[in-house]
Order: structure tokens, then C-alpha cells, then sequence
């Protein structure tokens, strides 16, 4: 029926003699307040009969499912936009002038465009919009009106939130042990999920109680008790955490995170205050910090020995008797291809030894950097020389060179650059096996 209609307008356009090209430009929403807005094919439905009705050129169709809340976030506007630039389009076909923009930016593009006369007009049902200082100023109100509508929107959501938990009520989805409540006269009261509050406590129980880490509760739940949610799906690790730093397992939640207010459920509370503060602490104490924004010297170099996978780096820190901390980096598995391989975990000052052991024993062209190697140390030498005033090396004594012992030293106090420029010089791979490492070709 679509095709059939636009075919009928290009039809219709051929023998009306036009100076603008129009695009129809059709968006549905994905925001709560819109859900009962025009579907995409209905809008494209209307439009055609207003284009065949006016003998409007419609060259194109264009569809988007996206809000428009935010500036420049819609591909197919932004082409949109680009088209008519270049002119390709100089008229725009839409539903409303709402389905164009809902903030500041997008619709500041529009209006340039017409102040530049690059388009010419935008048609809309019932209305029409030109390079004319009335019809854009009336554009602008519209979708101003439609910009303040979304922000009273996320004012008067956020007020709801506040009255829901005000009364001891929860506004969203039940987290994993809990139910929602599906009666009209219970909205907002959640329910203790029988099959799986038990399992959560015991989680909360184990990693407060027992010590547990986090990646221990994850093997725990997926491996030993196939614990599913109730949408069927197995947590992350992620989403472990998140259960595991959430107040709202022993009663209480803050809204907005980090403000300060707290608000008591009518929830039943699966774990204790007491349990999550011992939660927290370990949480804390044990905090890891992965290499996702830091680097660290030996990642991406080394290879497990057991499974294949990856050796990832983290870092711990652990209080002191003196009331400060200490700082220790561990490499090991990442696990990536064996979630239950036995490698094991080596702190960084002993994987440090290993390496410079095996630097001992290897032949120096194995390194593959020598050349670069014997120009630092020769730079080295040429620095003393200035400093100190000693003697400059000559050339004659290059050969007394001690390249083995300038990577040792690199490797045990170098920049985490130096390292990996180094070790990413070997012509080997090197291998962590149990806490062991070695060198094979």
C-alpha cells in the first residue's frame, strides 16, 4: 500500500512543476509519554495522502525509532540534515513538528537551514512552516513546547520516585529475590521470591561471614547451584556486585545515590544490616582495581599455561598493622576460556625475578632489540660523561657492552613502557603455569 502511494505522489509530482524536493521524515519514540503516538507506517500513511492531496515532490522516505530528546543522537536525522545541505532536499515532510525536535540543538539546525535557504519548507498535519519570520518563530514555540513537555516529564517522574518511597514503596522492577506484587491495590509492594531470597542470603552470608571473594560467589551460584534469575538468565559477575553493594536487602534505599536520603521499604529485608556493613568492608578491603584505565607492566605478554587463555593483572591493597595500606599487584588467569583453571595468581616482585632468571639464561639476540639496547647505554654512558666529567667511551670499548644486564635492569626497575617494549621484543612466548613462568618457542 506504501509503495503503491508514494508512487502515485511521483507520479502526480512529474506533471506539477515544483521547486522543492521534499524528504518524508517519519520517527516513533521510544519514550513512555509517546507510546500511544502515531506508529512509523501510520504517519507515513497520512503524509503520502497530504503530499498526493498538495502535489508535494517526495523523493525519499526516512524512518527513525529514536528519542529526540537529546541534540545530534539521531543517525537518520542527522543524514537528514546532511542531505539537505547538500541539497539533495530542500522541503521536509513529517507527522508533526514534535517528531523533528524535542531540544534546543536539533531544532537550532532546522532554523539555520531555513536562514541559509538551503530548505525551504516543512509541512506538517494541518501546517506549514517556511523561511518566513512568523512561521519560524511559530516552529520554534512548538517544539519549545515540546522540549518543556519532556522536561516537566523528567520532573514530575523524578517527584513520583520520591512519593513512592516516601510511602515504603518500590517504583520499578523487583530486584533478583524479590517479586512485584501484580494486583491494582498492591502497586508498588514487592513480595520475597521463595526460590531464590534463600540463596541471596546465603550470598550475602558467605561473602560477609565466610570471606568469600566475589568471583567465588559467581563459580558458587553458576557452577554448584545453577542459580537463574527469574527472567532464566545466570548473573555476571557485575551484576553480583551491584545485588551485593545494594542497601536494599536489609530495608533501606537512597534516592538519589549519593544524596544522602533514605527511605525504609515495606520489603520484607532478605539480609541484615549488619551482614552488608561486613559485606561492604571486605568489598572495600579487597577492592580490585583491573587494567581497564591503567596499564599495567606485564598484560597482554603473557599467556596461561593451563588453558590457553589470557594472564590479566589486578590490583590489591591490604591494611597494615600500623593503620596504613600496601599496595600489591597479582597476575594470573583471566579465566576467559576455563572458568575454573588452576593457575593460580603470582604478585608482580616475584614474576619480576622469574623474568630476569630467564633473561640469564637466553641467547641476547633472542631480545631482538639490541641494537636499541646498546644506543641507551651508550647515551647513559655519554650523560655520565658530561655530569661527572669523566672520561667519554670511545668506540673501542663498545664491545664491553653489558646488554644482558641493562634488560634485567629494565625489567626490575623500568618504566611499565620500557617492560612491555621489551618483553614485546621476544621472539617466544612466555607462558604462566602455576606460578611459574617459562619461555617457549
Amino acid at each position: 500500500m506504501e509503495t503503491a502511494t508514494l508512487q502515485g505522489v511521483l507520479e502526480r509530482s512529474a506533471t506539477i512543476p515544483s521547486q522543492v524536493s521534499y524528504c518524508l521524515y517519519a520517527r516513533k519514540s521510544t519514550e513512555q509519554d509517546e507510546r500511544q503516538a502515531l506508529s512509523i507506517d501510520s504517519q507515513i500513511k497520512e503524509m503520502l495522502e497530504l503530499a498526493n492531496k498538495e502535489g508535494l515532490n517526495v523523493t525519499e522516505i526516512k524512518r527513525e525509532s529514536h528519542s529526540a530528546k537529546a541534540s545530534s543522537q539521531r543517525p537518520v536525522f542527522n543524514e537528514l540534515i546532511t542531505d539537505i545541505r547538500s541539497g539533495k532536499f530542500t522541503g521536509i515532510v513529517t507527522w508533526a513538528p514534535d517528531r523533528l525536535s524535542r531540544n534546543a540543538g536539533d531544532l537550532g539546525s532546522l532554523v539555520d537551514l531555513m536562514d541559509q535557504k538551503l530548505l525551504h519548507e516543512i509541512r506538517t498535519n494541518g501546517q506549514r512552516f517556511s523561511n518566513n519570520p512568523n512561521e519560524k518563530f511559530l516552529l520554534m514555540i512548538l517544539c519549545s513546547q515540546a522540549k518543556l513537555e519532556n522536561d516537566n516529564k523528567s520532573i514530575n517522574v523524578k517527584r513520583g520516585l520520591r512519593a513512592k518511597l516516601e510511602q515504603g514503596l518500590w517504583p520499578g522492577v523487583a530486584p533478583t529475590g524479590y517479586l512485584n506484587e501484580y494486583r491494582t491495590d498492591r502497586k508498588g509492594y514487592l513480595i520475597v521470591d521463595a526460590k531464590r531470597a534463600t540463596t541471596i542470603r546465603q550470598l550475602f552470608e558467605k561473602v560477609g561471614n565466610e570471606g568469600w571473594s566475589g568471583r567465588q560467589a559467581y563459580i558458587w551460584l553458576k557452577r554448584e547451584l545453577n542459580f537463574t534469575t527469574k527472567n532464566n538468565k545466570y548473573l555476571s559477575l557485575s551484576n553480583l556486585y551491584i545485588i551485593l553493594k545494594n542497601s536494599f536487602y536489609y530495608g533501606v534505599v537512597e534516592y538519589p545515590v549519593g544524596s544522602g536520603k533514605w527511605y525504609t521499604g515495606k520489603h520484607t529485608p532478605i539480609t541484615t544490616k549488619e551482614v552488608f556493613e561486613r559485606v561492604q568492608s571486605r568489598l572495600t578491603r579487597d577492592k580490585i582495581v583491573r587494567g581497564v584505565n591503567k596499564e599495567f607492566a606485564f598484560t597482554r605478554l603473557l599467556t596461561c599455561g593451563l588453558c590457553g587463555s589470557g594472564v590479566s593483572a589486578q590490583e590489591k591493597q591490604k591494611d597494615r598493622k600500623d593503620g596504613g595500606t600496601k599496595t600489591y599487584i597479582y597476575y594470573g588467569c583471566s579465566r576467559s576460556r576455563d572458568l575454573n583453571c588452576k593457575c593460580g595468581y603470582i604478585r608482580e616482585e616475584e614474576l619480576i625475578e622469574q623474568l630476569a632468571k630467564i633473561i640469564d639464561h637466553i641467547d641476547i639476540n633472542e631480545l631482538g632489540m639490541r641494537a636499541k639496547l646498546e644506543d641507551e647505554v651508550k647515551r647513559l654512558k655519554a650523560l655520565q660523561s658530561s655530569v661527572l666529567g669523566t672520561k667519554p667511551d670511545t668506540s673501542k670499548d663498545l664491545g664491553n657492552i653489558d646488554v644482558r644486564a641493562y634488560a634485567k635492569h629494565i625489567i626490575k626497575h623500568g618504566t611499565a613502557v620500557d617492560k612491555r617494549e621489551l618483553l614485546g621484543c621476544l621472539k617466544s612466548k612466555l607462558f604462566l603455569n602455576k606460578k611459574v613462568l617459562s619461555l617457549v618457542k
